[in-house]
C-alpha cells in the first residue's frame, strides 16, 4: 500500500513577506535605474555644451585671424566690438576674401558688400538671453537671406574678449584670464586676441547620491593671432 504524504505549502504570511521583499527589491532597482538614467542624460547634456562651445570657438578663431585682410586696418569695427554692463563682449570683424578669387565678381573682388558673394566677409559675435539661456550666435551681414544668423552654443556663462598688441601670456581664474603679460589695447590696435569662453554646467544626480556632481564653470580660452594686422606696414 503506497502511502501518500501531504505536501505543505506557504502560509499566507510567508507570501505576504515574499512579496513585500520582492516589492522592495523592485522599487530599489528602479529607483537606482531611473537615477542612473538621468545622470546620463545630465552628463550627455554637459559634454554636448562643452563640444559646441569648443566648435564655436575653433569657428570665431579661424575666421577672427583672416581679419583686416585686403583692407588698410586689423578689420575690427571698433564701434560694434564692445562690452556690455554684464562683462560679455561682442565682436565684428571685415575681411575682403574674395580680392583673388577670379571666379567673384569685380564688386566682391574690390570691396566688401556683394550679397552671397561676400558671405564671410562682414561678421559679427555676440551672446544675448534667450528662456534664461545665454546663446553665442553668429551675423553674418552678406549672407544668403535666411542664413545670416546662427547659433553656435548655447548655455553660455560669458563671453569675454581681450586686445593686445602682442603676444601675452596668463593664468585663468574663475570664467575669465587674469595676470596678463602686457596690458590692454584699444580694438582698433589690436595684434592679439584672446577669446575666454565660460560654459555653465548643470549639477548631475541628487546631493550626496551616487555619480552626484555640482554645478560648474569651464572655462575654454583661444589665442588669436591677427596675422594681417601688419599688412597697412607694407
Amino acid at each position: 500500500m503506497v502511502e501518500i504524504k501531504a505536501e505543505r505549502g506557504f502560509s499566507i504570511l510567508e507570501l505576504l513577506i515574499a512579496m513585500t521583499l520582492t516589492l522592495v527589491i523592485t522599487g530599489v532597482a528602479c529607483t537606482l535605474l531611473a537615477r542612473s538614467l538621468n545622470i546620463r542624460t545630465k552628463t550627455n547634456a554637459n559634454d554636448d555644451a562643452l563640444a559646441d562651445a569648443q566648435r564655436a570657438l575653433n569657428m570665431m578663431s579661424r575666421e577672427i585671424a583672416n581679419a583686416g585682410f585686403n583692407l588698410s586696418d586689423n578689420g575690427i569695427v571698433v564701434g560694434d566690438s564692445v562690452t556690455d554692463a554684464y562683462g560679455n563682449s561682442t565682436l565684428r570683424i571685415r575681411a575682403n576674401l574674395n580680392k583673388f578669387n577670379a571666379s567673384a565678381t569685380a564688386g566682391a573682388q574690390n570691396g566688401i558688400g556683394t550679397p552671397a558673394e561676400d558671405a564671410g566677409e562682414d561678421v559679427k559675435y555676440l551672446v544675448y538671453e534667450e528662456n534664461n539661456t545665454n546663446l553665442l550666435a553668429r551675423y553674418d551681414a552678406y549672407a544668403v537671406a535666411g542664413a545670416r544668423s546662427t547659433v553656435l552654443a548655447n548655455r553660455l556663462d560669458s563671453l569675454h574678449i581681450h586686445y593686445y598688441s602682442q603676444k601675452v601670456t596668463y593664468t585663468t581664474s574663475g570664467c575669465d584670464i587674469s595676470a596678463a603679460s602686457s596690458s590692454e589695447v584699444t580694438p582698433s590696435a589690436a595684434t592679439y586676441v584672446v577669446l575666454a569662453v565660460c560654459v555653465q554646467l548643470s549639477a548631475v544626480g541628487k546631493p550626496n547620491g551616487p555619480g552626484y556632481q555640482p554645478a560648474t564653470s569651464v572655462l575654454l580660452v583661444s589665442d588669436v593671432a591677427l596675422r594681417n594686422s601688419n599688412l597697412p606696414l607694407y
